[in-house]
C-alpha cells in the first residue's frame, strides 16, 4: 500500500521539510558564525585597500584639496581637464602608442612562441632568453634604451646602423620617431611574458589535431592558421585585451625617455595625470582625469568582451 504525505496548501515543500529556523540552526552548528568571524576582517582589509582608494579618488575628483582642507567644487575639475590645451595631444599620443603597440606587440610574441614550440632542442634556453627582459627592473630597462637611443653618431644604436650606412637618427628628439621608439622599448621589455603564456597554451594543443592536418596535406602555415590559432584563440583574445589596457596606461617610457617631449610629442594621459598631481599639486584635476580614464578603459573592455563573445558565438 502506498502512503501519501500531504503538505498543507500554501506551504512550500522546503518549508514543510524543516523551515528556515532549523536551517539557520544547522548553519550555526556547522561553524557558520566562526566563518564570518574569521572572514570578515579579511574582507574589510581587502575592501579598505582595494575599494577605498577608488572611492577616495572618485570623491577627490569633485573637490579642491591640499589634503589638509577640502572644498567641494562640483564639476570644476572636469571642466579644467577638458579645457586643457595639452589634453588632445596626450589623448592622440596615447592612442597612437596603443595602436602601434598592438600592431607590433600583439603578433610578435605569438610568432616567437609558435617558432619556439617547433624547436626540438634548446627550447628551455630560448624561453629563458625571451623572458629575460621581463626580469630586468622596468626603470633599468628603459634607461638602457635611453643609452641606445643617444643622438648623433656616438649613440650605440646609431653606431650600429652607421656600419651599414644608415643614420644617424634623432630617435627621441624627433616628433615622428619618438613614439615608435618608445613602442620598441616597451615591446622588448614586456613581450617575454606573452611568449611564455603562448608557449604554455601551445603545449595544450592536442597532437592528434596536427597529425590529422598533416594527413590532409596541410603545410606549416596551414596548420598554424587552421589548427594552432583556433585552439589558443581564447588566450590570444585575453592577452590582447590586457595589452590594450596596459598600453593605454603608458607612463614609464615617456616619463623616463623624453619627459613628454619634444614639444609634448610623447606626453601620455597618465603622464598628464602625474603633472596635475605631483607637479602642479592640482590633485582634484588629477583625480578627475583618472576617473575619466578609468571609465574609458571600462567601456573599451566591455565593448571588446562583447565583440569577442559575439565572434565566438558566430563561430
Amino acid at each position: 500500500m502506498t502512503r501519501v504525505l500531504s503538505v498543507p496548501v500554501g506551504v512550500p515543500a522546503r518549508q514543510a521539510r524543516g523551515g528556515l529556523l532549523p536551517r539557520v540552526q544547522r548553519w550555526v552548528r556547522g561553524g557558520g558564525l566562526w566563518s564570518i568571524a574569521f572572514g570578515a576582517p579579511l574582507v574589510l582589509v581587502f575592501a579598505y585597500f582595494s575599494w577605498g582608494p577608488i572611492v577616495r579618488g572618485l570623491v577627490l575628483s569633485f573637490q579642491k584639496t591640499n589634503f589638509l582642507t577640502s572644498k567641494w567644487v562640483g564639476l570644476t575639475n572636469f571642466e579644467y581637464v577638458l579645457t586643457d590645451p595639452v589634453l588632445p595631444r596626450a589623448i592622440l599620443n596615447t592612442v597612437l602608442f596603443t595602436a602601434i603597440g598592438l600592431l607590433v606587440g600583439a603578433p610578435l610574441p605569438l610568432a616567437l612562441a609558435v617558432v619556439m614550440s617547433e624547436l626540438r632542442r634548446w627550447k628551455g634556453l630560448y624561453s629563458a632568453l625571451a623572458y629575460l627582459p621581463v626580469v630586468i627592473p622596468p626603470v633599468v630597462a628603459i634607461l638602457l634604451w635611453k643609452v641606445l637611443y643617444m643622438p648623433g653618431p656616438s649613440g650605440l644604436l646609431n653606431s650600429l646602423l652607421g656600419t651599414v650606412g644608415l643614420g644617424p637618427f634623432a630617435w627621441l628628439d624627433s616628433e615622428q620617431l619618438v613614439i615608435p621608439s618608445m613602442v620598441l622599448a616597451a615591446t622588448w621589455a614586456g613581450a617575454g611574458t606573452s611568449v611564455i603564456i603562448y608557449l604554455a597554451a601551445l603545449g595544450g594543443v592536442r597532437p592528434d589535431l596536427y597529425e590529422a592536418a598533416e594527413l590532409d596535406g596541410a603545410g606549416v602555415w596551414s596548420r598554424v592558421w587552421h589548427v594552432t590559432l583556433p585552439q589558443i584563440r581564447g588566450v590570444i583574445l585575453v592577452l590582447i585585451l590586457l595589452q590594450l589596457i596596459g598600453t593605454m596606461q603608458v607612463f614609464n617610457e615617456p616619463k623616463l625617455l623624453t619627459g613628454g617631449g619634444p614639444n609634448n610629442a610623447s606626453i601620455s594621459i597618465l603622464m598628464l595625470i602625474y603633472q596635475y598631481g605631483f607637479v602642479n599639486s592640482n590633485y582634484g584635476a588629477a583625480a578627475a582625469l583618472s576617473v575619466m580614464l578609468a571609465v574609458v578603459l571600462a567601456i573599451v573592455s566591455i565593448v571588446y568582451q562583447f565583440a569577442t563573445r559575439r565572434l565566438n558565438d558566430n563561430d
